[in-house]
């Protein structure tokens, strides 16, 4: 259970969605960062926008480098998760990558607020970000694995073995608010597109669709 602390009552009824004050912060600070810029944004200016006070904001978060990461990790953590339970079943490299690859494309295109965009932020590189990079780069190096084991069947040049990830990335231009209301089927096209650059023909991928779709299905995504 949520406890508060004495002295610091919220200064506004609730008016972020979550069920609790760290939630509701990370919303917040999810929108300012990607509407008016991380430099732009004050602690000061996101506890306003949920309605606490600034000190009840460092109860849960001491710096922004700690609501930067927390909301960084929101765009890899349940792909790897995924990714996880792919693994148990042991599917086909292309089987795994073109889950993989739509279930991180609609993860980017249906979260609240484009959080994929925060990577191209040019404080990105200074900020105390080490366990989000890390996983980042574990989810990378999936990528990177699953294509390089297609491209021995195919024959395509190895410099593909990158172009998935890069693909899935490149989705958070298409990001929009409201969630686009047929996002599942655009995340489809980038598995599709991430198998054809590496050489799997459309044939092939009629049956890869619908072991995605029964992956998904069965991981139950939060979309």
């Amino acid at each position: 259970m949520e406890t508060t602390r004495a002295g610091r009552p919220r200064l506004t009824e609730r008016r972020r969605p979550g069920s609790t004050a760290r939630e509701e912060i990370l919303d917040a600070a999810g929108e300012l960062f990607t509407t008016r810029g991380y430099a732009s944004t004050s602690t000061r200016a996101i506890a306003e926008a949920v309605g606490i006070r600034q000190a009840s904001l460092y109860h849960y978060f001491k710096t922004k480098d700690e609501l930067l990461s927390a909301l960084l990790h929101q765009t890899v953590t349940p792909t790897l998760a995924f990714l996880s339970d792919l693994h148990t079943d042991d599917p086909s490299a292309a089987q795994c990558l073109h889950a993989l690859a739509a279930f991180d494309g609609a993860q980017l295109l249906t979260s609240r607020w484009n959080l994929g965009a925060l990577y191209l932020l040019p404080e990105l590189r200074e900020a105390r970000l080490a366990t989000f990079w890390t996983e980042r780069e574990r989810l990378r190096l999936a990528y990177l694995e699953l294509s390089r084991e297609i491209l021995t069947s195919t024959g395509v040049a190895d410099d593909a073995a990158d172009l998935p990830f890069r693909l899935v990335e490149s989705l958070v231009n298409m990001w929009s608010r409201p969630p686009q209301p047929d996002y599942a089927t655009l995340a489809g096209h980038v598995g599709d597109a991430c198998l054809r650059v590496l050489g799997i023909t459309d044939d092939a991928l009629a049956a890869l669709r619908i072991g995605t779709g029964d992956y998904l299905a069965r991981f139950e995504p939060v979309w």
